[in-house]
């Protein structure tokens, strides 16, 4: 039997694929998100392709502490099955990309992308920490490009997963547990640009690349199944920056 990986934002883009590249090696998925039809499809699309019951789903705003609570009540009991071997918390995006320029507006937007993308993330993981494979439990948070270089509501909060990602790998890593995130540039084929990803959009963010060409959900869920790998076990506290090198690392 495979190892128990938990997805959140698995039921489409870089969640889904990395849902689908543990499953195809047996491993036992939880996926997780706001939209149960869309979790439903994937399950089943993940389970009819690699083996009935392979992944589960259940949906949650884990950015309500009650929600996320109960999400974590399903995937330590009957729905999932016990205790985690990774958590991935992939759920967000810029959820509030502008405001309406009053002080208001201004603070509706901070708060809209720090619950959407620090809240998901950090009350998925501490509700889980009890039951992490310990040694061997890996966490991987998904950051992105923006956390260098902005905007900065959205920027801002997935710099706040460096520093989260830092603080866990520094209490955990004596229990044999590492944390790392992962931060995409452009990635084709996602919800997260919505009606702003224009043909011209698109060709600017390409044209930023060195590469000149975008990166795919499936390359990024490479890298994550890299850092959650036992052959990882050496690899914590780091961001690992994938961009084309539209941005250089640091």
């Amino acid at each position: 039997m495979g190892r128990r990986i938990v997805v959140s934002g698995g039921g489409t883009g870089i969640g889904l694929a990395t849902a689908e590249t543990f499953a195809a090696e047996g491993d036992r998925v939880v996926i997780l998100g706001r939209r149960a039809e869309v979790l439903r499809a994937a399950a089943d699309k993940l389970n009819a392709t690699y083996g009935a019951d392979l992944v589960t789903w259940t949906s949650a705003d884990l950015s309500d502490p009650e929600q996320t609570r109960r999400a974590a009540e399903f995937i330590t009991s009957d729905g999932g099955g016990g205790d985690v071997d990774v958590v991935v918390t992939n759920a967000g995006g810029n959820v509030a990309p502008s405001n309406d320029g009053t002080l208001e507006g201004i603070a509706d937007q901070y708060q809209r992308n720090f619950d959407a993308n620090v809240l998901t993330a950090v009350l998925l993981t501490e509700a889980l920490l009890p039951h992490l494979t310990r040694p061997g439990g890996r966490i991987v948070h998904l950051s992105s490009v923006a956390s260098l270089r902005g905007p900065g509501s959205y920027g801002g909060t997935k710099a706040a997963l460096h520093t989260y990602t830092f603080e866990l790998a520094k209490r955990l890593g004596p229990e044999g547990v590492t944390a790392n995130a992962v931060a995409p540039g452009y990635v084709e084929d996602t919800e997260f640009f919505g009606e702003r990803g224009t043909p011209e959009f698109i060709a600017q963010q390409i044209g930023q690349t060195l590469t000149g060409q975008p990166g795919t959900p499936v390359e990024i869920a490479a890298a994550i199944r890299y850092l959650a790998s036992p052959e990882a076990a050496y690899v914590t506290g780091q961001v690992l920056h994938i961009n084309g090198g539209a941005q250089y690392g640091r």
